[in-house]
């Protein structure tokens, strides 16, 4: 059976729908709970693939949270080993970190659903061909980072962007993929999102309303989990190659 270790940074922000997926492709997964204290390891041995979760911190606050730098560490070992990983939300922004990129606050910040298109290498790519040139996605960030890679053998490239962040999906050399959006998330996780994020969203109050939000949900929550299941179905595809 093959394994993937997974990075939780914070309790709200879980696996989701990925989880559905993992049963179905029979891959056990072992967390590392950020939120709890524990530690991420010196390498990722024994495992198949590393998922990396979603957080409110950002990749530049190392200082705030010392975890970073491990994390990253980690990531550029698993770079350099070809194993596949999977990064969502902060998790692209370490993988993006990872290949030598600068993470930096965006002039807005992206809560809600929103319009992301393809690009042309994202049309051909294993795990979105055949998706729609553009749909639509659930957003919770304010952070975006420039494409780079101080891995000279490990190519980066742009999958798909949107009208206020041109990386939305990034691929680091052959099986690295990090997605700025959220494919996992179920109405409850959205719901929860909004109830214990009340200080932030108060700050965007001028351009975004949680109760818009909330009434869109279920017009695109059944789209976005038929995408996801495609794409984390294909990702742990790639485990047993």
């Amino acid at each position: 059976m093959a394994s993937v270790l997974v990075f939780q940074h914070v309790a709200t922000e879980g696996l989701g729908i990925i989880d559905k997926a993992l049963k179905q492709k029979r891959v056990a997964a072992d967390f590392i709970k950020i939120f709890k204290g524990e530690r991420i390891p010196n390498n990722i041995h024994g495992y198949d693939g590393l998922i990396v979760l979603g957080g409110p911190m950002g990749v530049y606050e190392e200082d705030i949270y010392p975890f970073i730098k491990d994390a990253v560490l980690l990531i550029k070992s698993a770079l350099k080993n070809d194993v596949p990983i999977l990064g969502i939300c902060l998790g692209s922004q370490l993988l993006a970190k990872a290949a030598g990129a600068d993470v930096y606050k965006g002039k807005k910040k992206e809560i809600g659903w929103y319009k992301v298109q393809l690009t042309d290498e994202g049309k051909r790519d294993g795990l979105f061909i055949g998706l729609p040139d553009e749909f639509t996605v659930f957003q919770w960030h304010g952070d975006t980072f420039d494409m780079g890679t101080d891995l000279k053998s490990v190519p980066s490239s742009c999958l798909a962007s949107s009208e206020l962040f041109p990386h939305q999906i990034i691929k680091v050399g052959k099986n690295a993929y990090g997605l700025q959006f959220h494919l996992e998330v179920t109405e409850e996780m959205i719901r929860e999102w909004i109830d214990v994020n009340g200080k932030e969203l108060a700050s965007v109050q001028s351009y975004i309303n949680p109760q818009e939000i909330l009434k869109a949900t279920p017009r695109y929550i059944e789209t976005i989990h038929t995408y996801g299941e495609t794409v984390f179905s294909r990702f742990f595809n790639m485990l047993h190659k």
